[in-house]
């Protein structure tokens, strides 16, 4: 042991019976304390070695939920050293891989472990946070609940001691520790592959249980009940009067009932804790990514290059799952959403107002619009969209209310089609009644507007797609409107750490098992690689991880009534993206309810009722261009879920979706 003039601390050579017979001697609780990759795990692993050939008793507690050394991640772990190795005593679930963020749920967790040691010596391997605030409040947590009486601080080569200040004013017990030669930082990757395994190992023998979320508190950090991509493979922990049972892994959420996996089911509990740790697409535990974490930005209209459409106020451009959209004319200007559907150069469009923003070859790929009625500023682009079409082009299929083929019929008999030859634009048009569409087709050029076969409407869906499906429903505007619902199908992904671990080779077998869990048969018998014959139910169990589609609403133009408030509510049930209309201020809702238009409060209270993730408000009245600040004012009173153009957040405020993982 020698002086270290710098810092005026004692540095012990890194000998870990040296280090010992020093310092543990004379103290019993003695926190292990520095940066990621200096070996604090391997030292406590030694002392504990050397204190046992001693025969002294030896506790560790692993206070590193993202690379824990024993124990479980996302947990406090408190272990006894015996037979060479740490043998675990109990855990406290934290449920996070973050100990910066959540420092005060850590720090709790060791103040429920620390037992009563008597002369036991005590080791604590704490998390890698050493810097900032997180850093320091973190270091006097610890030292507060496990009245920490010596540390070890281990340094790396060339670096000075972390958070010395904080540590002199707590203690003046320090002991410099350089890092061995040997100790290397784990990569991410690898340290995400040790803890997957050790929970792995921890749910290997595990059994499936439904919590109904109706009887338990929910607390944490959980996302929307109604976001349910958001649960699958998350961590969690059954707690009873604050203390950890056990933890177990979200297979599903369906409305209120959670299905989990875990190693035994505990006698009582009345809580379920959820935070941020989950089971990623590659199978991986890790941070999940917050639940509507996807970009959305505002466009200012003064990046707009036409001065003429700067009236029509911010271009909305966004991002849901595997689809990108854009309010093509913004918030003030007529009603266009475009939705691009990134892995098949495909696009849908939601009403067809003025089309002089969508790129010809946008328009080239859009194979369905949805109109939600014939006013002239949501079917006004028709002339666009049928200009584009000119050329070699499949049918492009149209979906309304009643009264829809005879409008497009009008404008395709408004044109003179003499030189357009086979390179006539073509439509298949859908009319939404109450149970059926009626459908006709329409080619420019002809007089006939032809019949097509009537189709039986199932729960309202009026397009069934492989990837996804979309659902109308009526409303009132004096006259009928449809709003719609773009619903994806689930997304089935393959654990390729399952694949990797049992040494299976991808190949057609696993487009089978994606084929059988699409269409509802996992029941169905499949030929694994190695020629085992098992069914979808079994091998799906631990090899995919399934996760329901993002859906988007979409409603514009229609009254607040209690009855359409009910059917979008219904509609936009969970939705991860609501777009609705927010015509008119409070201050003028006789002229909306005159023109059956939303106020700014019924848009908001809409979306709040239906429990989305997000809401995007739209089709301003253009009296209000100079007032933007006061209507998002009046939503946000009564929606916490609307997304502010950042130019009007006020100061120390911040969409409610940028917070919530």
């Amino acid at each position: 042991m020698f002086s270290n003039n710098r810092h005026y601390l004692p540095v012990l050579a890194y000998r870990p019976a040296e280090i010992a017979t020093t310092v543990l001697t004379h103290h019993r609780r003695i926190l292990l304390h520095g940066p990621p990759g200096v070996g604090k795990s391997t030292l406590a692993a030694q002392l504990a070695h050397e204190l046992n050939k001693a025969g002294q008793s030896c506790y560790g507690i692993c206070a590193d939920p993202g690379s824990p050394a024993f124990g479980f991640p996302g947990a406090v772990s408190l272990a006894r050293w015996q037979s060479d190795d740490w043998q675990m005593c109990s855990y406290e679930a934290l449920c996070s891989l973050n100990a910066g963020r959540f420092r005060l749920p850590l720090v709790l967790a060791i103040q429920h472990l620390i037992p009563s040691f008597d002369d036991n010596i005590l080791l604590i391997d704490a998390p890698g946070v050493t810097r900032g605030v997180a850093g320091s409040e973190l270091l006097q947590g610890l030292f507060e609940v496990a009245a920490v009486d010596a540390v070890l601080m281990l340094t790396a080569a060339g670096r000075p001691p972390a958070l010395l200040d904080e540590l002199r004013s707590l203690t003046s017990q320090i002991f410099i520790v350089p890092a061995s030669v040997e100790a290397r930082q784990p990569g991410k990757r690898s340290r995400a592959h040790q803890r997957t395994k050790l929970w792995n190992d921890y749910l290997k023998q595990g059994i499936e249980q439904t919590v109904d979320l109706t009887q338990v508190n929910i607390i944490g950090t959980p996302p929307p009940l109604g976001e349910v991509s958001a649960w699958a493979g998350r961590q969690v922990a059954l707690l009873n009067r604050n203390q950890t049972q056990v933890m177990a892994e979200v297979k599903h959420l369906h409305g209120k009932q959670l299905t989990v996996r875990l190693p035994y089911l505990p006698h009582a509990f009345d809580c379920v804790l959820i935070r941020d740790t989950q089971r990623s697409l590659s199978g991986l535990v890790e941070t999940a990514v917050p639940f509507a974490a996807e970009p959305l930005t505002y466009l200012p209209a003064s990046n707009m290059s036409d001065l003429a459409l700067q009236n029509s106020g911010m271009q909305v451009m966004g991002r849901v799952g595997q689809i990108d959209f854009c309010l093509v004319n913004g918030i003030l200007g007529d009603p266009l959403l475009h939705v691009r559907l990134r892995q098949q150069r495909r696009s849908l469009l939601f009403d067809l107002g003025e089309g002089v923003r969508l790129p010809a070859r946008i328009a080239h790929q859009v194979t369905d619009v949805f109109i939600s009625h014939t006013h002239i500023d949501h079917i006004g682009g028709f002339i666009m969209l049928l200009r584009s079409r000119i050329g070699e082009f499949p049918p492009c299929r149209l979906y309304g209310p009643p009264g829809l083929a005879q409008n497009i019929k009008g404008f395709l008999q408004g044109i003179l089609w003499d030189r357009i030859g086979g390179r006539a634009p073509q439509f298949e048009v859908a009319e939404v009644h109450t149970d059926h569409l009626l459908r006709f087709r329409l080619q420019a050029g002809q007089q006939a507007c032809v019949p097509l076969d009537e189709i039986k409407l199932e729960a309202n869906v009026i397009l069934q797609d492989a990837d996804f499906r979309i659902r109308a429903q009526l409303l009132d505007h004096h006259t009928p409107v449809l709003a719609y619902a773009f619903e994806p199908t689930k997304e089935i992904n393959i654990r390729k750490d399952y694949l990797q671990t049992h040494n299976l080779k991808p190949g057609p077998w696993l487009a089978q098992v994606k084929k059988y869990l699409l269409a509802g048969n996992d029941e169905a018998i499949i030929t694994l690689p190695d020629g085992t014959m098992i069914s979808v139910a079994v091998i799906a169990n631990d090899l995919v991880l399934i996760k329901p589609g993002k859906k988007i609403v979409y409603a514009t133009d229609f009254a607040d009534t209690a009855d359409n408030r009910l059917r979008l509510q219904t509609l936009a049930r969970y939705a991860h993206t609501l777009f609705c209309e927010a015509c008119f201020m409070e201050s003028d809702t006789s002229q909306a309810t005159q023109t059956g238009h939303l106020t700014t409060r019924a848009c908001g209270e809409i979306a709040t009722a239906a429990e989305v993730a997000r809401l995007v408000p739209f089709h301003f009245s253009q009296r209000y261009a100079d007032q933007l600040q006061q209507v998002y004012d009046e939503i946000h009173a009564v929606c916490s879920c609307v997304v502010l153009p950042p130019a009007l957040q006020p100061i120390g405020r911040t969409n409610k979706q940028d917070e919530l993982s």
